[in-house]
């Protein structure tokens, strides 16, 4: 009884296996194929052209706030950096001032 179970067992991974390679050899020559149609750089542009379609592009005054924002951040950054910029320069020359005097 078992091993009439195990026999059953193996013939049906066979046939498994089998049905297997053939359904990966057929997939294999689809996928081929689909590649030599799909391939070429006006395929390519015509995909794009698509995709820019599909995006959502943001209004001019969205874009005249976000601009305004990131200059004004900018700005405030340079302001930042100049400050610790010259309160370093002033401490290192009265430090190297009490050191030179001594």
């Amino acid at each position: 009884m078992a091993k009439e179970k195990k026999d059953a067992l193996e013939k049906k991974s066979e046939k498994d296996t089998e049905n297997n390679s053939k359904k990966s050899s057929k997939k294999e020559k689809t996928d081929k194929k689909a590649d030599k149609k799909s391939s070429g750089i006006g395929k390519w542009f015509k995909d794009l052209k698509i995709e820019f379609k599909n995006v959502t592009w943001p209004t001019r005054q969205t874009v005249m706030i976000n601009s305004g924002i990131v200059l004004g951040t900018i700005v405030i950054a340079a302001i930042f950096v100049g400050l610790l910029d010259t309160g370093l320069l002033e401490l290192f020359k009265f430090l190297l001032g009490l050191a030179g005097n001594q």
